[in-house]
């Protein structure tokens, strides 16, 4: 009899408490805390001096309060997958990686590439084919004397890198050997170009399928020495001859390089490389739309990639929509010494990370990785006034990180290569993007574009989160 009673007395506690706790964790049919996953939340906010540090309890959950403005997040609607976030590796960023202490660059490598706690997990680069226009001088993999040429690409040779660009980007590898990498050129061998000059010139149709046989060259020269080329475009900003180096390449000329002899070269060396066209200002659509109109160069064509010193960024929408199953890149943007954090963090984070994300693009790259107080080397006639996400002074010990660095910490530290676009509400004056990551978890970036400090909720499969962003301060979370 004594032993029925413990059991009933045992019976009965267990009901209430299961009932205590029923009731303990659900108020008007709303989820609160207990029934919430954890969120993380890495805040950049100038006006209060918070550079991309990671902050606790500042938001709340279950509370509805009336006139608030509202994110509302639908992981039903699915878009782009994500490649990455990052940077220009130019010559010159190389240069003042390669001069820094061995332990020094050591520790800023894992930094920037590293996806541990203490780093920022730079995803993407983008390297130049030869010379960029920051590099201290012009230059090609197959240089020769006037009047010479070298259409087997008997010549051919990737020694330049090998001096500097090779060995930083060998350690970047061995900190994160997933991380793609896209090459870009910004000029061809001079002997093929119509003008024989670094500067402007188009290239000669006789010479298509020798500098469709230099591009399988780089990418087998660079895959022998452990390094692979995921992308190329076929040039850097092609309706912009005046930098040094460059090359004017109307849309149809790229057509029919492609078509003609990139693309069959590609298939005959069995180069998975994918070929990404344009690479430049959002105000011509119609050049992408060209090239991709016409069907037998866009058979090998995968998609087209973007900057932002032109146009605006929803028109790569118009170019998804004409075109959905050609993928988009955002390639550059860069911001101007000495850089200004409260504008160059608002402008860049609404344009290059939300927006080009929000307009289908695969990746958001800055330009560029690195520069020193100088701003040297730089070509003549190359770009004298950009500012490195971080700048090496001296010897390369003393590190100042630059707005482009919280630009696209906010992005690469949660968004991680393989991240699915979802849809979200966009309130006035409350940019933002979301993704499903790889291990199921929810991200969201969102900028405070306002001049004063807003509440606003997130709402997710049933959830509310309660927030305040200060006006300018930009927030990644995760839940």
């Amino acid at each position: 009899m004594t032993q029925n009673v413990y059991k009933f007395l045992s019976c009965t506690l267990l009901i209430i408490i299961v009932a205590l706790s029923c009731k303990h964790t659900r108020t008007s049919g709303k989820d609160t805390a207990s029934a919430t996953p954890g969120i993380t939340m890495w805040l950049t906010d100038p006006s209060a001096g918070i550079l991309f540090k990671e902050q606790k309890d500042l938001v709340t959950f279950g509370e509805d309060t009336a006139g608030v403005p509202e994110i509302i997040i639908d992981e039903h609607k699915r878009y782009q997958t994500i490649d990455g976030f990052g940077f220009t590796l130019t010559g010159g960023s190389a240069l003042h990686l390669h001069r820094m202490d061995t332990a020094a660059r050591a520790v800023l490598l894992r930094e920037l590439f590293s996806t541990n706690d203490s780093a920022i997990g730079v995803s993407y680069l983008r390297i130049s084919i030869g010379a960029s226009d920051l590099d201290a001088a012009p230059f090609s993999y197959d240089d020769l004397p006037p009047g010479e040429t070298d259409e087997k690409m008997e010549k051919f040779s990737i020694d330049p890198d090998k001096v500097r660009l090779i060995p930083v980007l060998k350690e970047i590898l061995a900190i994160n050997p997933a991380i793609k990498i896209l090459g870009s050129p910004w000029s061809p061998p001079v002997w093929m170009k119509t003008n024989k000059s670094s500067i402007g010139g188009s290239l000669k149709p006789e010479y298509y399928d020798a500098y469709a046989r230099y591009f399988v060259k780089y990418i087998r020269a660079m895959q022998a020495e452990g390094i692979i080329i995921g992308a190329i475009t076929i040039q850097n900003e092609p309706l912009h001859p005046g930098n040094n180096p460059s090359m004017l390449m109307a849309a149809k000329e790229q057509a029919d390089f492609i078509r003609k002899s990139l693309g069959p070269a590609f298939k005959a060396a069995g180069i998975t490389a994918k070929i990404i066209i344009y690479d430049h200002n959002a105000d011509h659509p119609d050049y992408p739309l060209t090239v991709l109109n016409d069907p037998e160069a866009a058979q090998y064509i995968d998609g087209s990639a973007f900057h932002l010193y032109g146009g605006t960024i929803d028109t790569l929408s118009s170019v998804h929509n004409a075109h959905p199953g050609k993928n988009l890149y955002f390639t550059e943007q860069w911001i101007g010494a000495p850089g200004n954090l409260k504008g160059d963090l608002v402008w860049h984070t609404k344009n290059v990370i939300i927006g080009a994300m929000r307009n289908w693009c695969k990746t958001a790259l800055e330009w560029n990785l690195s520069s020193n107080t100088s701003l040297t080397p730089h070509t003549p006639g190359g770009c004298t006034a950009c500012l490195g996400a971080v700048t090496i002074d001296g010897d390369g010990n003393n590190i100042t990180r630059n707005p482009a660095y919280y630009i696209i910490a906010h992005a690469a530290k949660c968004i991680r290569p393989g991240a699915l676009r979802i849809a979200s509400d966009e309130p006035a004056m409350l940019p933002n993007v979301a993704f499903r990551l790889p291990d199921g978890k929810i991200a969201l970036i969102v900028l405070n574009e306002s001049g004063k400090a807003t509440v606003f909720h997130i709402r997710h499969n049933g959830k509310i989160m309660t927030m305040s962003l200060n006006g300018g301060a930009v927030a990644t979370l995760t839940w």
